[in-house]
């Protein structure tokens, strides 16, 4: 069984040790292990999709400094907090996605402030945000600007829509990139009305697609020596996504027929009720079908399921066939079939009951960490595997201006430099 680690700081953030996910104490790890170690990252995103991205580059080992106003990112409110009121400003989906992180809370509309964060970025490799461009334009950290104080510098910026169009100044949440991408009309087939999916599934995929360009950007930057200006857009990204399997008839020109994956939007795929409760299942190989049909005693049924076409052009007979025989079987007993007959197929898990999860346990998907203000907390570990850098948890998520000194310092304020700064109110810390 493979072990997943929580690491635990202390207020100087010096690592005390490592705890393991049944509670024994492991050797600590003192620096990054991950493939993009020595890679310093200024980070002005907010809210969930660029904070997801730089979580991301961070487990990678990316040394991620996230500059936030006083009153900190909008996340910090947003989501579960502790009764006892010892969460505040560390929600829980904050915590989710701000670990690996270093956090400078200053105002930035002020000359001073700026003029701090313009020495901190002479230190970045990467420069990520997602503002609207003129907003990050009118703080004086614009590509332009922010080139002009480090020529070489990755500077990725994730926009509602590609500047290159009339909608690029409009402000967009996950809900409109959602609806205007087409994500809303093809995941409401058996709904009565449109609606959205129940996850910000468009901040996320953008801030997939933000790691993928931010590590494009960095190899071509290794190689060469150049940095570049790269722009992420919401709905082009989520349009593409959308549409990959669903371009259909739309593919050619002239169309040969209408947009959409039939199998998909058509054919039955969900799941189904069994005799005490769900399973999720997908006969997908001509194997998989005649299978289940010969399991089920529907000889009738292993002709059509063999020939690719006639599978297509009888989908829903042969889905209407599965409702049936499912409904007459509990899920456990419908689950050990689908094993026999290695056929794709999963129980319906809750939100809650993933923890439980009988892979994601073994393999210690989920951590417990001790975090010095909230206590423990549970957070899943970095999903990717490296073989030689591997990803870690290595930072708590930190509490608002809790690097504040230490990174001016890194920038060569001066501790005189940098009292006045806190004196004044340009600059939080705890």
């Amino acid at each position: 069984m493979r072990v997943g680690r929580a690491c635990v700081w202390n207020e100087d953030r010096s690592l005390l040790h490592s705890l393991n996910h049944k509670g024994n104490a492991v050797a600590p790890d003192t620096r990054p292990t991950g493939p993009l170690a020595g890679i310093r990252i200024l980070d002005m995103t907010g809210v969930v999709l660029g904070p997801l991205a730089t979580q991301i580059l961070g487990d990678y080992g990316a040394d991620v400094v996230k500059v936030e106003s006083l009153d900190g990112d909008l996340m910090r409110a947003n989501g579960a907090q502790k009764a006892d009121g010892s969460t505040q400003g560390l929600s829980s989906i904050f915590l989710a996605i701000n670990r690996n992180k270093r956090s400078l809370a200053i105002d930035l509309k002020s000359e001073q402030g700026g003029a701090a964060v313009r020495r901190l970025a002479q230190t970045a490799d990467v420069f990520v945000h997602n503002m609207r461009v003129e907003a990050i334009e009118r703080l004086g950290f614009g590509y332009e600007a922010v080139r002009k104080i480090k020529p070489d510098i990755v500077y990725c910026v994730a926009t509602g829509f590609g500047q290159d169009g009339p909608d690029r100044a409009r402000p967009a949440f996950d809900d409109v990139i959602q609806a205007g991408s087409g994500m809303v009309s093809i995941s409401n087939v058996y709904a009565e009305r449109p609606d959205y999916i129940s996850s910000l599934i468009a901040d996320k995929t953008t801030g997939l697609a933000l790691v993928n360009a931010v590590l494009a950007a960095l190899l071509h930057k290794a190689r060469t020596g150049e940095g570049q200006y790269v722009e992420t857009p919401m709905l082009e990204t989520m349009t593409a996504f959308v549409l990959a399997e669903h371009m259909g008839g739309m593919t050619f020109e002239p169309r040969e027929g209408d947009a959409g994956y039939a199998r998909l939007l058509q054919g039955g795929r969900r799941p189904m009720a069994t005799k005490d409760g769900w399973l999720a299942l997908l006969p997908y190989t001509a194997e998989h079908w005649t299978a289940f049909f010969a399991e089920i005693g529907r000889l009738d049924l292993v002709e059509i399921a063999t020939d690719r076409a006639r599978r297509n052009t009888h989908v829903q007979e042969l889905y209407a066939a599965m409702r049936d025989a499912l409904a007459m079987r509990t899920t456990d007993e419908w689950f050990g079939t689908c094993q026999r007959l290695d056929i794709p197929a999963t129980r319906l898990y809750a939100l809650d009951d993933l923890p439980g999860h009988p892979h994601l346990a073994a393999t210690g998907f989920f951590e417990l960490h001790d975090h010095p203000a909230v206590g423990k907390v549970r957070m899943t570990r970095p999903p990717t595997r490296f073989s030689r850098t591997p990803a870690a948890i290595l930072r708590h998520a930190p509490r608002l201006g809790e690097h504040s000194r230490a990174l001016l310092a890194e920038a060569g304020l001066g501790e005189k430099e940098i009292a006045a700064l806190v004196d004044c109110g340009i600059v939080k810390t705890l």
